[in-house]
C-alpha cells in the first residue's frame, strides 16, 4: 500500500492508508521494507495467541493427525511462518529488508527460503491452508513451503472453488490478523458452508471495525465468541495525520475512546475467540492465553 488514503476497499470506510502495491509482489521484500518503519507488529501478537490456541486444540484432538488451520488474508504466509517455525517477526524483518529489491532474483530467494524455513520447522507444526485474493503472495508462500495449500480466491465476490471446498473440509481453526473489514461475514459464511463441523475462530479485529456481523454468523453455527477485555494489541503506527484523523473519527462514531490506545499513535486491535460453549466454560479466554 502507498501512503495515500483510500475509502474504496470493500468493507471499509474509515480512511485507512492504501498499501495495495505491496500485497501482490512476486516476493515479500517490498512488503516488509514498507511496513517495518510503521512498526507493523500484529503478526507478532498473533504468533503467541495462535500457538496457545493450537496447543489446547491439539490436546483435545490427541487421537487425530496434525491440526488443519485456515489463515484468512494470508498474504506471503507470515502467520504460517511464525506459527510453524522457530522464528520471530523481527527475524523476518531482518531477512527481507537486508536484500536489494532485485538481488537476489525472486527465483533465487525462493530457493533460499525453502531451506531457511525447512531448517527452522517446529516439531509441533500444523497444516496451514492460506486464502488471499493476492495470487503472487499466495504463490510465494506455497513455493517456499509455508502453506500446505494456498488459494487466491475472493469469497466476498465468488463461491469457493471445488479445490478450496475440499481443502476446507477438515478445518480445526480459522485465524485472521486484521483482515476483518476487508472481508466480511459473507466470506465466513461461504467458508462455513464447506465445513461439516464449525472450527474455532481466532480473529484480531481493528477497533474501527464492528465484529458483530461475523460473531452473529458464528453464533448461528453454534459458536460462542469471547472478546479479550484485559488488553488490546497494537497493529502498526498511523502512516500520517490523515490516517490518524480518520481513525479517530471512526472510533468516535463507534463511541470508543482513544485514551490509552490509539492516542499512542498506533492502530489497536481487539482479539476475539469463537468456540463451542462447553470449551468456553472449561477454559475461559483469559485463562487460555499467556500473559
Amino acid at each position: 500500500m502507498t501512503a495515500g488514503v483510500t475509502k474504496t476497499t470493500a468493507g471499509t470506510d474509515w480512511g485507512k492508508a492504501d498499501f495495495e502495491a505491496i500485497y501482490n509482489c512476486p516476493d515479500p521484500r517490498r512488503y516488509f521494507s514498507t511496513l517495518q518503519p510503521l512498526d507493523y507488529q500484529i503478526p507478532h501478537h498473533g504468533q503467541a495467541v495462535f500457538r496457545a490456541v493450537t496447543e489446547i486444540l491439539q490436546r483435545h484432538r490427541s487421537d487425530r493427525p496434525p491440526l488443519n488451520v485456515v489463515d484468512l488474508c494470508c498474504s506471503y504466509g507470515v502467520n504460517a511462518a511464525l506459527l510453524n517455525h522457530r522464528l520471530s517477526l523481527s527475524d523476518l524483518y531482518g531477512r527481507y529488508t537486508r536484500y536489494r529489491p532485485d538481488v537476489p532474483t525472486t527465483r533465487q530467494l525462493i530457493e533460499a527460503d525453502r531451506t531457511f524455513f525447512a531448517t527452522r520447522r517446529r516439531d509441533e507444526a500444523v497444516r496451514v491452508t492460506g486464502l488471499d485474493a493476492a495470487e503472487n503472495a499466495v504463490d510465494y508462500a506455497k513455493a517456499v513451503g509455508l502453506l500446505d495449500h494456498g488459494f487466491a480466491e475472493n469469497l466476498e465476490i465468488d463461491e469457493p472453488s471445488p479445490a478450496l471446498r475440499r481443502a476446507l473440509a477438515g478445518t480445526d481453526l480459522i485465524t485472521v490478523t486484521g483482515g476483518v473489514g476487508y472481508i466480511t461475514a459473507r466470506t465466513f459464511g461461504r467458508l462455513f458452508d464447506c465445513m461439516s463441523s464449525p472450527p474455532w475462530v481466532a480473529a484480531f479485529v481493528l477497533r474501527e471495525v464492528s465484529y458483530r456481523p461475523v460473531s452473529a454468523l458464528l453464533a448461528r453455527a453454534g459458536l460462542v465468541t469471547e472478546k479479550l477485555t484485559t488488553r488490546t494489541f497494537r497493529q502498526r503506527r498511523f502512516a500520517d495525520g490523515d490516517e490518524r484523523r480518520a481513525a479517530f473519527e471512526a472510533l468516535a462514531g463507534r463511541g470508543l475512546s482513544v485514551a490509552g490506545k490509539e492516542a499512542d499513535g498506533y492502530y489497536h486491535a481487539d482479539l476475539y475467540l469463537s468456540r463451542p460453549a462447553a470449551e468456553v466454560a472449561a477454559v475461559p479466554l483469559a485463562e487460555l492465553l499467556p500473559d
